[in-house]
């Protein structure tokens, strides 16, 4: 059964797991060691158009390949660790892993919570707007898992205290070693963001914030988001969100941004569809952003989805795009 788990979720963390269990290839004297990876293609079409060509293409959907290790150090501490890679599955590629998504090290603490470095997904996403990010490919408007993280981080997640929980991480950008004309107007930067998460029953809030700085690709002003989900039913729930950044002369702008969005789940199918409302400090209009999409489970490993977004970034400035659309199959191992 491919039931709905809109509300967990909402509450995997950068430690939670896939959609498909990984492989516990290693278990002996309090040391693990486990495997997940998957090959996801499909063709996508439409999206920006401006003068180039917006047809199908096939193309790769985030394969992946995962290591995760632990280490029981006693009966409340675990040391733990994490690699994964991209890779192209669409064609033959040069070298074939083209990106590390993560590789970090950490000590997990069932009293203390959980401490991580290295190179992460941004706690803010993961924690405060993730019930929003829920495709595959297009249609999610806030935050990314890359805001102001993966690399030079230090993290920490404390642990569930009567449904709170709280988030904190850092990522310094240095300019260590770099010659005088090499260094950027900013120097040694660190970007710091955080949250607070509150779950009870079938409703789950949070709030949060990243200082968005240059270096990072933001605007040198704080960011701010809130979202709340709730569990409707055991088929239904619905989500809404909120963030906000003030404006500068820096990259990007600032803007406010609202979203509401439902899913509904039923066997193995799973329906998504969120509408957005963009008001862009720089921009004379507000852009208007929808996505939809139907998910189905073939089996505990195989997956296949159609997905559909209209960014509408027509509306604000000299551009024209379609509406884009994505489809595909994922195989979890």
């Amino acid at each position: 059964m491919f039931k709905k788990t809109t509300l967990a979720l909402a509450v995997l963390g950068l430690l939670g797991t896939s959609a498909a269990q990984a492989a516990l290839v290693y278990d002996q004297d309090g040391t693990t060691l486990d495997i997940y990876g998957r090959i996801a293609m499909g063709f996508e079409g439409g999206g920006a158009k401006n003068g180039v060509d917006n047809g199908e293409e096939f193309r790769n959907f985030g394969s992946r390949l995962r290591f995760t290790a632990g280490h029981q150090i006693n009966s409340d501490l675990r040391g733990i660790a994490r690699v994964e890679w991209r890779f192209s599955g669409d064609e033959r590629s040069q070298p074939g892993f083209n990106e590390v998504r993560n590789s970090y090290l950490g000590l997990e603490s069932q009293q203390y919570g959980t401490f991580l470095a290295g190179n992460y997904d941004s706690f803010y996403d993961k924690h405060v707007m993730t019930p929003f990010d829920v495709y595959i490919e297009r249609g999610y408007e806030f935050a990314g898992g890359g805001l102001q993280a993966r690399g030079d981080s230090l993290g920490y997640i404390s642990p569930n205290m009567d449904g709170f929980q709280a988030v904190f991480s850092a990522k310094h950008f240095s300019e260590r070693g770099l010659a005088e004309a090499d260094q950027t107007s900013q120097g040694s930067v660190v970007a710091t963001q955080g949250g607070v998460v509150y779950s009870t029953g079938p409703a789950r809030l949070a709030l949060g914030y990243v200082e968005d700085t240059v270096r990072g690709g933001g605007n040198g002003e704080t960011r701010f988001g809130a979202t709340a989900a709730f569990d409707i039913n055991d088929a239904f729930a619905a989500r809404l969100g909120y963030e906000t950044r003030s404006d500068s002369d820096r990259f990007g702008g600032g803007f406010d941004k609202i979203g509401v969005g439902a899913t509904y789940a039923i066997d193995a199918w799973r329906f998504y569809l969120d509408y957005y409302n963009i008001d862009l400090d720089n921009a004379d209009n507000d852009r208007d952003a929808w996505a939809a999409a139907a998910h189905y489970k073939l089996t505990n490993n195989f997956d296949v989805f159609v997905e559909l977004n209209d960014a509408n970034r027509d509306a604000v400035n000299d551009f024209e795009d379609d509406v884009y659309y994505a489809v595909g199959a994922r195989y979890h191992f």
